[in-house]
């Protein structure tokens, strides 16, 4: 008898005794392992939450009580439970079941998330108001130690203490973000898990005083105290409590008794409360628990060997970026990697290795980065940032007033630009240009290959002195499109091929798609330029004259939206210089956000193929 099958809401998990319990989360894991071998996915952080999971569904009353998964990658259990077992054929598909919370998709899920260190501050807004609306259910925030590196926790943590509201913060201890956790609050979490004198105390000393009869109010008050004394004595400056947060654990995430005997106690507590869980990354997996990194996200694997079934990509961008990182530092002894908690993710992995001195992870701080980042620059070395674009969003203030006010030489790097398919609209980095394009003092490019990616980075880094920003996608390199003038100068841009009076100009990798595009038409007869800009911002001068003078029609093509793209900076530019006379189409993606999917399907759904690109062209020019 399999209790998984049975299973429909979180209602019929409440009929389960204890030890079917255990059962129960024994099948999830194996359903998970087997499942996410056949369509990817992350793996060992959803293996870690199993039995904290089911706790938390078996004890609240969900979708009354709210719960809120910070960064949301973890919640595939919490899927399972809610009805949602049947929908993991088609995870992180297009038109499937979402890799992360998304309260469109059911009920359960009280609050979209996709970013760290975002859950806490969310929920005391959802628990504030419950409090203004007179209601009564139970919020609870869950959160990794990995997200507590990021500063929003701590100006949430402030609000939370200081209102006294009930609030249930679940901390899920692993020891691990994507990497390894780095920092003081690492150190600081790994001294409450492993304080000696704490663990070894407190439990008998607290069932003696538990275990005390009651005798009126004002002494369960003394006895409460003492415990607390007793725990300050052991375990000195805990922060959570010194913030006004009760501070309970930590206890074993893996043990459904005491996690269940736990909750049960806390939620009627009327106050802010962090219970500390520690918990296993890849738990029941020995592949995922031995090299939980690689289990992080998957593509799909063989069960037993927990190798991967695609032959791995020869080359990505970010592996491209990582080696000429090295080659880079070698020459250039001011030079120094800056990472958000993503060595191996951004390739500098090997850069670590050989120049352990020259990088610093910051955690999950990508604000905090930016500013380091300034503060290196002010002093006379050359930063070099990088970060996934969805990730650099949030550091939008500091790159505006602490580097480019003060034109500091910083190199961002930004990692998995454009359509990044399975992770959705959290994830695509489709907003960059938009947001960076129009920042003073900042130049940014686009490398339609692996040679050009090299050479903006010798550029970036030798012969700039600019704040300044590359973007490339996620995946292997190009190899079909060569570069006519191989060396990035101050303002030059590239013809892939010179034709007459059109004009297809084409952001970083969407060089591929310019160039089939144009085979199309000079099938039709026609004869288009193929021009790679290179500078998104400024735009080239010489660029805008080439323009002017040899062309009637001009079509954009970029992996990003529409509004504040580079289309739309270079009709500005045009309009600008008093260019009037042309007939101008921008491809790009709508102003939406844009859900989960491969490349080749979102592509095509947003008219960004070829293709679709031919037959838009060629409408306009035979109607012109």
């Amino acid at each position: 008898m399999s209790y998984l099958e049975n299973i429909k809401s979180p209602q019929d998990l409440k009929k389960l005794k204890l030890k079917e319990l255990d059962i129960l989360a024994s099948e999830i894991r194996n359903f998970l392992i087997n499942s996410i071998s056949k369509t990817g996915g992350h793996l060992a952080s959803n293996l870690g939450v199993v039995e904290l999971t089911i706790a938390m569904h078996y004890c609240f009353n969900s979708p009354r009580d709210k719960f809120i998964w910070d960064v949301g990658h973890q919640a595939y259990t919490h899927k399972i439970l809610t009805g949602r077992m049947n929908g993991f054929s088609s995870l992180r598909k297009y038109g499937g079941l979402s890799g992360f919370p998304k309260s469109e998709e059911s009920p359960y899920d009280a609050f979209n998330t996709g970013h760290s260190s975002t859950s806490i501050s969310a929920a005391i807004g959802l628990a504030e108001a419950r409090d203004l609306l007179g209601e009564d259910y139970n919020v609870v925030s869950v959160i990794g130690d990995g997200s507590m590196t990021g500063g929003l926790v701590y100006e949430a943590m402030n609000n939370v203490g200081r209102n006294n509201t009930k609030l249930l913060i679940i901390l899920n201890d692993n020891q691990m973000s994507i990497s390894k956790n780095v920092g003081a609050m690492s150190k600081y979490l790994s001294e409450l898990r492993t304080a000696p004198k704490y663990l070894a105390a407190k439990s008998g000393i607290y069932s003696f005083f538990d275990g005390m009869p009651i005798v009126g109010g004002a002494v369960n008050n003394i006895l409460e105290k003492a415990k607390e004394g007793i725990k300050y004595a052991l375990v000195p400056n805990i922060m959570f409590e010194q913030l006004g947060i009760k501070y309970i654990g930590p206890i074993d995430g893996h043990d459904l008794d005491k996690l269940i005997n736990v909750i049960n106690k806390v939620k009627v507590m009327n106050q802010p409360i962090l219970l500390h869980v520690i918990t296993k990354k890849g738990k029941g997996y020995k592949q995922a628990e031995k090299n939980p990194c690689a289990f992080h996200g998957v593509s799909s694997f063989n069960v037993k060997t927990g190798q991967a079934l695609k032959a791995k990509v020869k080359e990505t961008y970010s592996d491209i970026f990582g080696q000429t990182m090295v080659k880079l530092a070698n020459k250039n002894k001011k030079l120094i990697a800056i990472t958000a908690a993503m060595p191996s993710g951004t390739g500098l992995e090997f850069f670590s290795k050989l120049y352990p001195e020259r990088i610093f992870d910051v955690g999950i701080a990508e604000e905090h980065a930016v500013t380091f980042s300034a503060g290196l620059a002010k002093s006379g070395f050359i930063p070099v940032f990088a970060v996934y674009s969805t990730f650099l969003q949030r550091s939008y203030d500091q790159i505006v007033h602490d580097v480019c006010l003060q034109k500091l030489h910083v190199v961002f790097a930004i990692d998995r630009a454009g359509i990044v398919g399975a992770d959705g609209e959290t994830h695509q980095g489709i907003y960059d240009l938009s947001f960076l394009s129009h920042i003073p003092n900042l130049v940014l490019l686009a490398p339609k290959n692996k040679e050009e990616l090299e050479d903006m980075l010798d550029y970036a880094v030798n012969r700039q002195k600019n704040p300044i920003a590359i973007r490339y996608p996620k995946g292997n390199v190009s190899s079909n499109i060569k570069s006519l003038d191989k060396k990035v100068s101050d303002f030059s841009f590239d013809i892939i091929k010179q034709g007459k009076e059109i004009a297809v100009i084409s952001v970083g990798v969407m060089a591929d798609t310019a160039c089939k595009t144009a085979e199309m038409l000079e099938k039709d007869g026609y004869c288009p330029s193929v021009i790679d800009p290179r500078f998104i911002s400024p735009i080239s001068p010489e660029l805008i004259n080439e323009l002017k003078n040899k062309y009637k029609y001009i079509f954009t093509i970029e992996d990003n939206i529409v509004s504040g793209g580079f289309g739309s900076k270079l009709c500005q530019n045009l309009i600008q210089n008093k260019i009037y006379n042309k007939v101008i189409y921008n491809f790009a993606f709508p102003n939406a956000f844009i859900e989960q999917g491969s490349r080749e399907e979102l592509l095509k759904k947003y008219k960004l193929d070829s293709e679709n690109i031919y037959k838009i062209i060629k409408k306009i020019l035979e109607q012109s």
